[in-house]
């Protein structure tokens, strides 16, 4: 038998090693179309494995060329973006969820807003007429109040109390009208006399040489006189809407304040329906507040204005002006609820009828009316609201100016008693301590005593140095 050479068969343990694809790891393919076909991916040559030299046994080791790693990526493998910038620039521009809702809402918002505006100006008339007849409510809820306490309705009762405030007020109104009508007549049947008595005056003061027919001449044919003329013929129907509307107002402000009036508990009820108890407790007694300040005011004014009334009337009986009595209730009703201003333009139509009498009266209307309104400011309206609005006078004529800037004549008008309110109100929460004996709190300044400490602290001076 022929011997077998060792060589030649493999031993069991001569089995080649595994590739290392992470040692010889070839090139990676570029990218494209052409990296996903496997028919176009080269075949990795195989270096031949070389024979064993003599004296290697089994114990030997045995040296193989490694393959080459494939070439192609397994064809199942996602594919990458060619451009990584691409793609987080497209995350990056993507609009967030929450913008379009954000967007809606804040542009619905706005729509409400701009609604909401248009209804409040479109309305802000009728909530000042509903201010105005709840303070008129309050200041005839002490009235209401006491006869309802007497067994009768409230309604009935409120009724009562509107009938009465009404016949006054029409009552004056047409007394007033019927003096002033009287007293128009008179003025223009005079008004040749009034001229003549005044171009005589004007000629021996001045030494001119003036006529009537001269001066009614140049009056008749001035322009502003055609202008004022033309412009009152135009206007006639804009007066006509303006009393028609300001009738209309009044029937709205009384309607209000007669349901205000009437049905106060149950709106009162109404409006602690929604309140915890703590705060029931709290709007009744801003209510009570309200209801006391108001009333005192209006009773202050009526007193002040019956004061003032009566002094009038005297000083008219004594001048001998016509209508003394109608006067005297024109200049005590529009001097005391037309706040500032009101004695200067009730004391106006006095003026203008005494002027008639006499010219000189005119000037002593004015006097006393300037006098009274001092007295009235320093002496007497002090005493009379101490004890029904108590409100400081710098304070009332500032909340007027403030009322008068909100809400013009109707914020003239209840400016006082709404401050009054407010005040009596907030003082129940601030609490007052007592006030030391001292003379600077009554404006007196201790001088003597400044005047020693100096000349005590000038000698220490002097003294140190």
């Amino acid at each position: 038998m022929a011997p077998t050479d060792d060589t030649d068969k493999p031993e069991p343990n001569d089995v080649p090693d595994e590739p290392d694809t992470t040692a010889s790891a070839a090139p990676a393919p570029p990218a494209g179309p052409e990296a996903d076909s496997p028919a176009q991916a080269p075949v990795p040559a195989q270096a031949p494995v070389p024979a064993a030299g003599p004296g290697e046994g089994a114990g030997g080791s045995v040296t193989a060329a490694v393959p080459a790693a494939p070439a192609a990526a397994p064809s199942d493998a996602p594919a990458q973006p060619a451009d990584p910038a691409v793609g987080t620039a497209a995350g990056a521009a993507r609009m967030p969820r929450w913008l379009p809702r954000a967007l809606v809402l804040a542009l619905a918002l706005y729509a409400v807003f701009q609604l909401g505006n248009w209804a409040f100006h479109q309305l802000v008339g009728l909530l000042v007429n509903i201010l105005l007849a709840f303070f008129l409510a309050l200041a005839i809820e002490p009235a209401v109040g006491r006869m309802a306490a007497r067994g009768m309705r409230r309604g009935l009762a409120t009724f009562l109390v509107f009938f009465a405030v009404t016949v006054f007020g029409v009552g004056f109104v047409v007394l007033l009208g019927s003096m002033l009508a009287g007293q128009i007549v008179d003025m223009v049947e005079n008004f040749p006399k009034y001229l003549d008595s005044l171009i005589n005056w004007i000629n021996q003061n001045f030494h001119t040489d003036l006529s009537r027919v001269e001066v009614q001449d140049s009056v008749l044919s001035s322009d502003w006189l055609q202008k004022y003329v033309q412009n009152s013929a135009s206007g006639v129907l804009d007066v006509s809407a303006t009393v028609l509307g300001g009738l209309f107002r009044l029937l709205t402000i009384f309607l209000f304040s007669f349901y205000f009036a009437a049905d106060g508990p149950r709106l009162r009820r109404s409006l602690c329906s929604v309140l915890p108890p703590a705060r029931q407790t709290e709007v009744l007694r801003a209510w009570e507040i309200a209801v006391d300040k108001t009333g005192g005011y209006l009773y202050s004014r009526g007193l002040m204005a019956l004061i003032s009334g009566i002094a009038h009337f005297v000083l008219f009986e004594i001048l001998g002006v016509p209508y003394a009595p109608a006067l005297a209730v024109w200049v005590g009703l529009v001097s005391q609820f037309i706040p500032t201003i009101g004695t200067y333009l009730a004391g106006a139509l006095p003026m203008l009828i005494a002027f008639t009498v006499n010219p000189w009266y005119a000037l002593w209307v004015l006097g006393f009316v300037v006098v009274y309104q001092q007295f009235e400011n320093y002496v007497l309206q002090p005493k009379l609201t101490s004890k029904t609005v108590d409100i400081h006078p710098a304070v009332a004529f500032g909340s007027v100016i403030a009322g008068t800037a909100l809400l013009g004549a109707v914020g003239a008008l209840i400016a006082i008693p709404a401050v009054a309110t407010l005040q009596a109100f907030l003082g129940a929460y601030v609490k007052r301590y007592d006030v030391t004996d001292d003379p600077r709190v009554h404006g007196h300044r201790r001088y003597g005593e400044a005047v020693v400490a100096r000349l005590q602290k000038a000698l220490h001076h002097k003294k140190e140095s």
